[in-house]
Formats: C-alpha cells, sequence, structure tokens
C-alpha cells in the first residue's frame, strides 16, 4: 500500500501517501485483518518487482489507479472504511 502516489511515472491520479499510512493505522489497530492485507499487497505487487526500480514490492500504479476509478469514479475517493470492509469480506472468503 505504501508507495502510492501521484508522481514517479504515474500520468494518472492516485491516492497520496497521506491515505495509505490512513490505510495501514487502520489496519494496524485491527490484528484479525493483518493476513488479509498483507494477501491482499501481494497480490496487487508485480512479478519480478525486484527486478525494476524502486525494488520494494509496490503496488502496480495503473492497475491500483484502475481499480479505484471503477469503483469509485475518475474523480472518487475511497474511505478507510470501505478498505477495512474490503479486507473483512476477503478474510470472510469473499
Amino acid at each position: 500500500m505504501l508507495g502510492v502516489g501521484t508522481n514517479r511515472g504515474d500520468p494518472g491520479r492516485t491516492h497520496g501517501a497521506g491515505f495509505w499510512f490512513h490505510v495501514v493505522a487502520a489496519v494496524l489497530v485491527r490484528p484479525h485483518l493483518w493476513v488479509s492485507a498483507l494477501r491482499q499487497l501481494f497480490r496487487t505487487v508485480p512479478s519480478r518487482w525486484w527486478a525494476r526500480p524502486p525494488f520494494l514490492p509496490f503496488p502496480d500504479r495503473p492497475y491500483l489507479r484502475f481499480r479505484l476509478e471503477t469503483a469509485y469514479g475518475a474523480d472518487g475517493r475511497p474511505l478507510i472504511v470501505d478498505v477495512v470492509r474490503y479486507l473483512e469480506w476477503c478474510r470472510a472468503g469473499g
């Protein structure tokens, strides 16, 4: 989740570091979601992430932008509670 922002080769809009900081904080206070959050994070990480800068397992920005835009529209902004609900759904086997 970290590392997603409005720069570094992503010409479209993805949500800034502040939003993702709050998402991480919301997950950290819910230990029952830790495994689901890590699982979902690594599902969005491109293959061979270690072979491309910044050499960290960050989600693929164009994919993440696409998913957020299809869910919320071009100008929509997800809520932290939506991310938590999604992780709860994943944890339940959704």
